[in-house]
This record gives structure tokens, C-alpha cells and sequence, in this order.
């Protein structure tokens, strides 16, 4: 267990057999300030200790058994699986549902970066940088909910916070050396170029200097009037250096974007499903402009753009990276957090219409993803992470007790 990545682990010495046991393993677990508890049934036991356990520790529990000694006659040798079956019995009966359970000899790390989820976003500060776009109720934030329910603290900002923030000349420079080496910059102005520089590096500051962990910034339609541009390249260029940045004010798609990032992706995508295609069955994940810079698929021109906002929308122009990939969404409805998760493949395409995007296959029929997606109200972003994070995602949904749509 000691092997488990970026894992503090508080161990009880010994053996927990009876009550005294467990009420002194209680106390010492309770004062460490534990993310989840391990209880491991090495064989069949007294029914009080889990609960005990449980009670005193107060985080998600994951219920694990070893697997069983062969069977040679005689007694069963370990019994571990009905010790754990007896566990589960009596934590769901006595009202603990955020328990999961694994049956083998080593540690279930699903359920470890299931944690880290849960960790990351309660201990997540998410910037609200405007509010959301204009119209878009659906993305509307629900700071309190998302506060009970998931710990993450909301805090709002106004837009010319972000693009006011003060920032050193040299930093500004240095960046726009590496915007240019990053992308084509022929399609835009010499003042473009300067105004995304200098955002990328005030967003950078802003971030950093009031400790948030995600900004959902309200890009349009009056950051490009205000400032002179959209932010959507100076986005690209924050969440390639390992920021998240999420569109349209959309917090929501910020704490999805911090759950993939907790369970080790690199970039999180902001992306609409679209293009829906039913006859090939793909979609591209397709978004303005404002994906991570490193997802290029290093075939296309990696370039900026001023396809929108009158000339002055200064988006990223590229085609992502082909691979597997998992879109989530934490997403609030009728007081209650639900989480739509879906993996595939990202199949690559030539670059043929502006803004970022990949060309994807779900697992599911294309047709199958688009009516879960709709039935159920989803709003139209997801987040997007390259790699397979359903099994985590899975776990993850229990341990919040949140409905899971895939």
C-alpha cells in the first residue's frame, strides 16, 4: 500500500478485534484528518467495529477482503468476504452509505483517485470571473449547493479584475516570445498578440495571487468590447502551463475539469458535444478557441484566429491529439448534483473549421450519448480528459451518493 502515489497513509498497529479496539483505532484515525478509511476484514469478526469505525471517522469507507485461502477441508481458513459482506450489511442498514467494496490482495486504487476527487473539490476555490454568458441559465451557478454537497467554495469576481490585474512589462514580453513559438500568429495584429500576452499573464497572476484552484470567466459577449479581445487564446495558453480556465462562466464545467485533473489529467478540455453525426456515429468535442495549447494533435497549423466578436474574438485554431479519452460533467438539477461521464476515442481529422476540437467515437453509439445527454437536461459543456477515467468516475459518484449517467 505503501507503493500508492501521493498518499499519506495512518496505519493502526496490530489487530482490531474488540470494541475497546476500536473505539482506540477510532480515536487515533479521527485526529489524523484522514480522506477516506480502509477497513480490512482479514476474517470474520464483531459487527461493532466497522460501525464504530465509521461513526468516529466520518469519511467514505472502502470495505476490503482479502482474497480466500484455497479450500482443503476443515474449517474455511479465512472467511474475509462474509466479514466484509457483515461490514456492508450494517453500515447501509445504520444510514453509511458512502462505503465501496474490494475483493483481492491489493489496495483498490479506483477508489484511492476517487478520493483525490473528492479531496481536490473540497478543497477547490473557484473563481467566477462575470457571471455566466448571456442566456445561459443552464450553467447558472448554485454556489451553496455545490458547497454542501462537494465543499468547493464559489467566489465572484468582476471582469475587469481579471484584465486589470497588474503585471510586470518583462513577464508580458517573455510570454509573447512564447505565444509566437506556439502558434502561427500571421492571421492576427501585433496588438493582438500583445493583448493575449498580457492576459495570459494576468490570468496567471490573478490565479495565483487569490489562491484559486479554477476560474470560470465570463468570455463573451462583453470581454472582447471591454479589453479589445476575447480571452480565449490567453486561456489556451494558462491551461497548457496547468491552469484550469472554463468558459462562459461555467463553474460547474470548472469543478468537472478539476476532477479530471485530480486523478492525474494533464489538460482538461472545455468542450460542447457537437457535430453530431448519427449515420458515422461521431461527434467532434468542439469549443471556440480555448483548448490547452499542449492537446495539439501536431499535424495541423497550430495558429490564432478572429473568426468572431467582430474581428476581435483572438481564438487558438487546432485539432486535437487522436487517443482515448472520458468527458465528464457534474451538473445541478432540481437541488441535486448528478454526474454524466462517457469515454471513446479521439480519431483525428484535418483541420477544418476554426476553434479546437477533436473528432470522437464514444464507446456508446453516438445516438445512445446524445439522448442520455438531452433526456436528462445536461447543459452543454463537458469536460474533456485524454485517457479512461470511468472506473474512477464510477466510484466517485457512489461515494457522493450523486446519480451517474453513462
Amino acid at each position: 500500500m505503501e507503493a500508492v502515489e501521493n498518499v499519506d497513509w495512518v496505519f493502526i498497529d496490530g489487530q482490531t478485534i474488540e470494541i475497546e479496539d476500536a473505539l482506540k483505532a477510532a480515536k487515533k484515525l479521527a485526529a489524523s484528518d484522514l480522506d477516506g478509511l480502509v477497513i480490512i476484514s482479514g476474517t470474520f469478526h464483531l459487527g461493532h467495529l466497522a460501525l464504530i469505525l465509521a461513526r468516529e471517522v466520518g469519511k467514505p469507507v472502502l470495505l476490503w477482503a482479502f482474497d480466500e485461502l484455497p479450500y482443503d477441508g476443515g474449517k474455511i481458513r479465512l472467511n474475509s468476504a462474509c466479514g466484509l459482506n457483515l461490514n456492508a450489511s450494517n453500515l447501509y442498514k445504520a444510514g453509511f452509505f458512502d462505503y465501496d467494496y474490494h475483493l483481492g490482495d491489493h489496495i483498490d486504487e479506483s477508489w484511492v483517485d476517487a478520493l483525490r476527487i473528492r479531496a481536490a473539490l473540497e478543497n477547490s476555490r473557484v473563481g467566477i470571473v462575470g457571471s455566466h454568458a448571456h442566456g445561459f441559465y443552464n450553467i447558472e451557478p448554485q454556489s451553496l449547493g455545490d458547497f454542501h454537497d462537494l465543499g468547493s467554495m464559489i467566489i465572484h469576481y468582476q471582469l475587469d479584475e481579471l484584465y486589470s490585474e497588474p503585471v510586470a512589462d518583462a513577464d508580458i514580453k517573455d510570454e509573447e516570445s512564447r505565444l509566437r513559438e506556439v502558434f502561427d500568429c500571421g492571421g492576427v495584429t501585433d496588438e493582438q498578440v500583445a493583448k493575449v500576452s498580457r492576459l495570459s499573464v494576468s490570468i496567471r497572476t490573478f490565479m495565483e495571487s487569490r489562491g484559486l484552484t479554477a476560474a470560470a470567466i465570463r468570455c463573451w459577449p462583453e470581454f472582447a468590447d471591454r479589453y479589445g479581445i476575447s480571452p480565449c487564446a490567453a486561456m489556451s495558453m494558462a491551461q497548457g502551463d496547468g491552469l484550469i480556465t472554463a468558459c462562459e462562466g461555467d463553474v460547474e464545467l470548472a469543478l468537472s475539469m478539476i476532477s479530471l485533473k485530480a486523478v492525474g489529467d494533464e489538460a482538461p478540455f472545455s468542450a460542447d458535444l457537437s457535430q453530431v453525426n448519427i449515420e458515422e456515429d461521431t461527434a467532434l468535442l468542439w469549443h471556440c478557441g480555448v483548448a490547452p495549447w499542449n492537446l495539439w494533435d501536431k499535424k495541423s497549423v497550430r495558429s490564432l484566429d478572429t473568426y468572431f466578436a467582430g474581428g476581435r474574438g483572438v481564438t487558438a485554431d487546432f485539432v486535437l491529439k487522436e487517443g482515448p479519452f472520458t468527458i465528464c460533467r457534474i451538473d445541478r438539477a432540481h437541488g441535486e448534483n448528478r454526474l454524466l461521464a462517457g469515454k471513446g476515442r479521439s480519431v483525428g481529422m484535418e483541420k477544418l473549421l476554426k476553434g479546437t476540437y477533436a473528432k470522437v467515437r464514444f464507446e456508446k453509439h453516438i445516438k445512445e450519448v446524445y439522448e442520455n445527454l438531452i433526456r436528462n437536461g445536461f447543459a452543454h459543456h463537458v469536460a474533456m480528459g485524454y485517457g479512461d477515467y470511468m472506473p474512477i468516475l464510477e466510484k466517485f459518484a457512489r461515494m457522493r451518493r450523486m446519480k451517474i449517467y453513462v
